[in-house]
């Protein structure tokens, strides 16, 4: 649970790192976004989950990333 909590506060912290440091690119770049068409914003977000759990995968059954710590 710890380990989720950490992960959900990570997610925070890189989704607000935009705003922070280029609000007004962000407005622009919300502006475009509010006129892409649904179907192209549900195949980004379906390209994005797939890329977050095949590097969940990766990490997790391989040792491309092991410390050895």
């Amino acid at each position: 649970m710890k380990l989720l909590l950490l992960l959900i506060g990570m997610v925070f912290i890189l989704e607000g790192l935009p705003y922070v440091a280029f609000p007004d690119a962000m407005r622009g770049w919300l502006a475009r976004l509010s006129q892409t068409p649904a179907t192209h914003l549900r195949i980004m977000g379906l390209i994005a989950m797939i890329l977050g759990l095949l590097l969940c995968w990766v990490v997790q059954k391989t040792d491309l990333f092991d410390t050895g710590i």
